[in-house]
């Protein structure tokens, strides 16, 4: 009995922590699901006549597949039939597609469709002044963009699919997307902007390239946001004459990784002018590390390549030392930033940063639940591609749930993990009733685990 009853008291005081904790109005988990069921409304069906499942049905379904993490749309399927009032509470589903009927909706929906959605999302972000402290530097947002693969057969393709020959005759299929996100090297979290496709486009049977993907994005990014401050930050790969016009032209600075074997002239150039004393040279303990050393050597306004003399950059080389260890490691740069002694440490840090669009964002999207990469259904049209850009609203969702919901990260730090915590969420979702995702969210924050042995 005084067992049961110190059963209660925890309990109650559960009940009690979760009361207090407050929500953001626009910026809670049930509030961006709502946002963007509505977007969904606004996209004109593809199919003729009445169909019996609405077109939002269908997306919503899509997105709540990732949302919830599930493995694969079987997954998905058996929740449908299990218990489905929580896709209908929670994520407003009023007709439920099957696996197959999801595939099939999905299949024809235009990708563009549901690019102003990222974009509703993001001005959520702006208005409830989350965004202000991921500014990185001058009032710009560190923009990372690098490209990745997340589907591959030797079997199965549609017109959409890149090919690549092998020596033996064997092709390989593959699609690959460009990834896009705000990060800030103090942060963990990071803000996915709408991602572009490397595909086969339209009508043509050459395959597509990062490049040509990165030059639509530009094009994109800027109509949807024309006066959001951004540095590009990318690797050596982008550091190109036609990349940094067309950066110039958008009116983007960059902090762009260079590499010896791709830019001999330039750091031929900047090797002169350190021997004749014309470079500036810094060497800084590190704050935290004594043991760490931090060494700059700078050269503004130096040419790009031997071909490219009028595009002029600003180097920046850096090397960083363990004094202890003896580990040296080094990283070189260009940027439009004219670089100084005050400025050269927070644009090393940006171009370190870069490794945010591997680990925080792709790394999470591949290992931490969304199962990126595995192949929910290729399509003959636009699925796969449509599957991608539901699974980062859903990783958007959560990165905002994360940066400014207390009530997620009070979970997120109860369950430790995030795999754990996602298994939490859909354990709870597939046994219980809740009327909202804060329902969901509070009932496994207020749980009590029980000793059976007591």
């Amino acid at each position: 009995m005084s067992y049961l009853k110190s059963l209660m008291e925890e309990a109650k005081k559960a009940a009690d922590r979760t009361n207090e904790i407050k929500l953001r109005k626009h910026l809670n988990a049930d509030a961006l699901i709502s946002t963007l069921r509505k977007r969904f409304d606004k996209i004109d069906d593809h199919r003729k006549g009445k169909p019996e499942i609405s077109l939002t049905d269908a997306l919503m379904s899509g997105f709540a597949v990732f949302s919830l993490k599930d493995q694969s749309l079987l997954s998905f399927d058996e929740r449908r039939r299990k218990i489905p009032l929580n896709l209908m509470t929670i994520y407003g589903v009023g007709k439920i597609p099957c696996d197959t009927s999801l595939r099939d909706i999905l299949d024809g929906v235009d990708p563009n469709d549901l690019r102003p959605l990222f974009k509703e999302t993001f001005r959520h972000l702006q208005r409830g002044k989350v965004l202000e402290k991921m500014v990185f530097m001058e009032g710009c947002y560190l923009l990372n963009l690098d490209g990745t693969g997340y589907f591959s057969s030797k079997e199965r393709y549609n017109s959409s699919c890149m090919e690549k020959v092998h020596g033996s005759g064997a092709v390989t299929y593959y699609l690959q997307m460009l990834g896009a996100a705000i990060v800030h090297p103090d942060y963990k979290e990071v803000i996915p902007l709408c991602p572009e496709m490397i595909i086969k486009q339209d009508g043509s049977n050459k395959n597509d390239c990062e490049r040509n993907a990165a030059k639509r994005f530009l094009a994109h990014l800027r109509r949807e946001h024309p006066h959001l401050p951004l540095i590009i930050n990318e690797d050596a790969l982008s550091s190109n004459a036609p990349h940094i016009r067309d950066l110039e032209e958008n009116n983007i600075h960059y902090i762009l990784g260079v590499k010896l074997g791709d830019h001999k002239y330039l750091f031929q150039d900047v090797e002169i002018a350190s021997k004749a004393k014309e470079t500036i040279e810094i060497i800084i303990t590190d704050e935290k590390n004594p043991d760490i050393q931090h060494y700059f050597r700078i050269m503004n306004d130096v040419p790009l390549n031997q071909s490219n003399q009028e595009v002029r950059v600003n180097f920046l080389e850096y090397w960083e030392e363990n004094t202890l260890t003896g580990k040296t490691q080094h990283f070189s740069w260009i940027t439009d930033f004219t670089i100084t002694k005050e400025n050269a440490m927070q644009l090393m840090r940006g171009g370190r940063a870069r490794w945010k669009i591997e680990n925080e964002t792709f790394n999470t999207l591949k290992n931490q639940g969304y199962n990126f990469g595995h192949n929910y259904g290729l399509g003959k049209k636009n699925l796969s591609v449509v599957f991608v850009m539901l699974m980062m609203l859903a990783f958007l969702v959560d990165q905002i749930q994360q940066l400014c919901c207390p009530l997620f990260n009070a979970l997120w730090k109860e369950w430790k993990t995030k795999k754990s915590l996602w298994e939490k969420i859909r354990y709870a979702f597939h046994g219980f009733v809740y009327e909202s995702m804060e329902h969901l969210y509070r009932t496994l924050l207020g749980w009590v685990p029980i000793d059976l042995r007591q």
